[in-house]
This record gives structure tokens, C-alpha cells and sequence, in this order.
């Protein structure tokens, strides 16, 4: 009876042997499929990081872009800024007027401003043999005469700004071609008074007369022109006149006496 106990105990024995090493195999393997089974469920997870970096990386090298960008951007901006007023410097002051200083000075016929260039020659056809335009530049040839000759390319470029009633810039040579028929008038007009003054045309009273008339146009344009004068330089010149014409009187009654003497 013992024996058997004993055996039967010994197969038992060897029985939960033998369950246990099958078991131990299934219990390692078990182990190995929850390392695995655990190991794909942090696969996911390790996907969705890696794929959250690639976009955090896109963003950033999108984001890097864009920094690039707005950079180029900004230094066109500057480039752009930089050709137009630079930052902290002022603007440059506008340049001076063209015109010289003596012109912008000058003041004469500024009592004829607003008036037309027709009316002016017409009061002077009327007068004188001269016109308007060779008043004006037969004026302004005495004002801008230099030691070397007369200014006639600034008088002709600032024509307008000189004279009120004259509208159109000239070039010199008719700044030149006017002072020309202003002095050859001058002369003519001046021959053919004096000839009329020695040929006894008119008497002494009648001589006077058309002096004293000849004297009051010339002073009008005078102060037309912007000349003051005294009352002592009227009678002063005047008195040149006076005497001037005295010799001339003189002069024509030698020269007829001369005349008479040869023809007898």
C-alpha cells in the first residue's frame, strides 16, 4: 500500500512536471507576444511624433521662407527708400532762379507794368520815329554796357523780365539788329534837324519852340523809364541844349555870309 502511495505520488509529481514545463514555454511566449503586442501599440505613437516633426519642420522651413521673403522685401524697401530721401537727412534746397541778380534788380519801367506792347509803340509813333521795342533795348543796351561791349545775350534772354511790355525772349543778333535802327533814326533825325535849324527854316522863336517841345517828350520817357530828375538837372540840360543850338545858329550864319561873299 505504501508502495503504490508512492507511486501514484511519483506520477503526480511527475505530471505537474511536465504541466509546468509545457506551461513555462507558453508563459514565455505569451511574454513575448505582450513585449510585442506593446511594442506595436507604441508604433503608432512613435508614427504620429515623427510625422508632427516633419510638419513642424515644413512649418519652420516655411516660416524660414517667409523671413526670407519679408528680408528681400524689406532690404527692396530700403534700396527703394535709399534712391529717393535718405533717412535722417534733409531734403535739398530747391535751386536758385536762373536770372541774374543784376536783372532781378533792375527797375527800370516799372511804371509801365500791365501795360501793352500796341499802346506803348502807338504813343511813340506818334512822337518820335522809334517803336517800342527800340525804346526799350536802346535803354537797356545803356544800362548793361561793359567795358568789353554791350551785354546783348542777357538782354535778349531776360528781355521779359526787363521790360514789362515786351513778351518774347530775342537773340542777339536781334537784340543787335534793333540798337542798330535805334542809333540810325537817331541820326537821321538828328540831320534833319539841324538842318532845319541852319537852313533858316525857322526863325530863332520857332527853334525854340520845337526844342522846348523835343525836351518835354524826352523827359517824359525819362520818367517813364524810372529817371528822377532835379529841377537843377532839367535846367542844366536844357541849358546845354540852349547853347548847343546857339552854336549851330552861329555856325549857319557864317556859312551863308561865307556863301554870299563867294557869289559876289
Amino acid at each position: 500500500m505504501d508502495e503504490d502511495g508512492l507511486d501514484v505520488a511519483g506520477s503526480e509529481a511527475d505530471a505537474d512536471a511536465d504541466e509546468d514545463s509545457v506551461a513555462e514555454p507558453d508563459e514565455e511566449r505569451s511574454d513575448e507576444e505582450r513585449d510585442g503586442v506593446e511594442d506595436s501599440d507604441t508604433d503608432p505613437d512613435s508614427d504620429s511624433e515623427s510625422a508632427v516633426g516633419e510638419d513642424e519642420s515644413a512649418a519652420d522651413s516655411d516660416d524660414e521662407a517667409d523671413a526670407d521673403v519679408d528680408g528681400d522685401e524689406a532690404d527692396a524697401d530700403a534700396d527703394s527708400d535709399g534712391e529717393g530721401a535718405m533717412p535722417g537727412v534733409p531734403d535739398p534746397e530747391p535751386e536758385e532762379s536762373d536770372i541774374p541778380e543784376d536783372v532781378r534788380k533792375y527797375a527800370r519801367f516799372k511804371k509801365m507794368d500791365g501795360a501793352q506792347y500796341e499802346r506803348v509803340n502807338e504813343f511813340l509813333r506818334d512822337r518820335t520815329y522809334i517803336t517800342a521795342r527800340e525804346w526799350a533795348i536802346a535803354r537797356l543796351c545803356s544800362d548793361f554796357r561793359t567795358e568789353t561791349g554791350v551785354e546783348m545775350t542777357k538782354i535778349g534772354e531776360n528781355l521779359p523780365e526787363l521790360v514789362p511790355f515786351m513778351t518774347d525772349t530775342y537773340t542777339p543778333q536781334a537784340v543787335n539788329q534793333a540798337r542798330s535802327s535805334f542809333e540810325e533814326k537817331v541820326q537821321k533825325a538828328g540831320a534833319t534837324f539841324l538842318y532845319g535849324a541852319m537852313c533858316d527854316f525857322f526863325t530863332a522863336e520857332e527853334l525854340d519852340d520845337v526844342m522846348y517841345e523835343s525836351t518835354e517828350i524826352a523827359k517824359f520817357l525819362l520818367e517813364v523809364e524810372g529817371v528822377d530828375l532835379s529841377v537843377e538837372e532839367e535846367l542844366e540840360a536844357e541849358d546845354k541844349i540852349s547853347s548847343v543850338m546857339r552854336e549851330v545858329r552861329e555856325a549857319s550864319e557864317e556859312l551863308r555870309e561865307q556863301e554870299d561873299s563867294a557869289d559876289e
